[in-house]
């Protein structure tokens, strides 16, 4: 819809204060990057990166000079005269987004740029296209299913299920405050716990932990805690240890409530587990059983029916 390949059912779409609602296309200043690059396999990295210049009209020494100006930016100088086939699948990308920002457009638009990369060179890329952005001060709309990305690379992350918009904030305001047991689970990286806790005299039970609820509660809430919002306590909520994860500076623990009373708020996801972060260098072992409690701080309560937050 931004870029004016659908139309829209109501609204406007601004670019600044101009508005492009019935605007074609090509007259919207909107430059995209794809997931799949689309370089021409014919043609040089300057003459792809070139290429709308030309239709365009700009004039060669114009043209040299933008498609120069990106490569440096990109890195991209020792490679303006090879073929898409000669180069990594992270100087294609490059490659693709320099074919952008010769351009100079308003406007970016990124359909999942990194998806087809592999983990190492998506971090890299990840840091590289953050700090471009930057560096050029161009508005960029970013598409991705990867909530890293988002955390990592957006000023303001949207949060769409179903086409329907969620949340949208900073990346910090979305993790400590986020809107919904949705968003809550989406956002984070191991993924909030979400339990479902009865509601008896002003409190949710998870085990013996005690977390006070507002009187709106009704008889159950969604309890949402974070891997990093658990202590070890002598008395709280019992977790059985079934995987330790050790990262070197981090280890974390995956299990499930010791508790039968104790459920996951998706009844439907059998292969939920609870997940702790846990002191590295003192992990348990699978077979063990932890006890953790939570500060209220680190409590985030959600409505059992519609998942909103209280």
């Amino acid at each position: 819809m931004l870029a004016g390949l659908e139309e829209i059912d109501e609204g406007r779409i601004l670019i600044g204060d101009r508005d492009v609602t019935n605007v074609a296309p090509k007259d919207r200043d909107i430059a995209m990057v794809f997931q799949s690059y689309a370089l021409y396999p014919h043609m040089t990295v300057a003459e792809n990166m070139g290429f709308a210049l030309k239709i365009a009209g700009v004039s060669k020494e114009e043209r040299d000079k933008r498609v120069n100006e990106a490569a440096k930016l990109l890195d991209l100088e020792p490679y303006l005269e090879r073929k898409p086939k000669a180069l990594s699948g992270g100087q294609r990308q490059r490659v693709a987004m320099g074919r952008a920002i010769v351009r100079e457009p308003q406007v970016f638009l990124m359909d999942e740029p990194l998806s087809n990369l592999d983990a190492k060179l998506r971090v890299a890329t990840r840091t590289q296209i953050a700090a471009l952005q930057r560096r050029l001060g161009i508005t960029t709309v970013y598409v991705t299913h990867d909530q890293v990305e988002a955390m990592t690379m957006g000023d303001r992350v949207a949060v769409l299920k179903d086409g329907l918009l969620q949340q949208v904030d900073t990346p910090r305001n979305l993790y400590d405050s986020p809107a919904n047991a949705f968003v809550a689970g989406f956002i984070g990286s191991p993924a909030m716990n979400l339990l479902s806790a009865p509601v008896s005299g002003g409190k949710a039970m998870l085990g013996d932990l005690a977390i006070d609820v507002p009187a709106s509660a009704g008889a159950s809430v969604t309890v949402g805690i974070r891997p990093e919002g658990f202590a070890p306590a002598s008395k709280g909520f019992n977790v059985l240890v079934e995987v330790v994860e050790e990262l070197g500076a981090d280890a974390f623990v995956y299990g499930k409530p010791a508790d039968s009373t104790v459920k996951f708020a998706n009844s439907t996801d059998e292969g939920a587990q609870v997940i702790v972060r846990w002191d590295p260098k003192n992990p348990p072992k699978p077979g063990d059983t932890i006890t953790v409690t939570a500060n209220a701080s680190s409590v985030h309560l959600f409505s059992s029916s519609t998942g909103e937050r209280l």
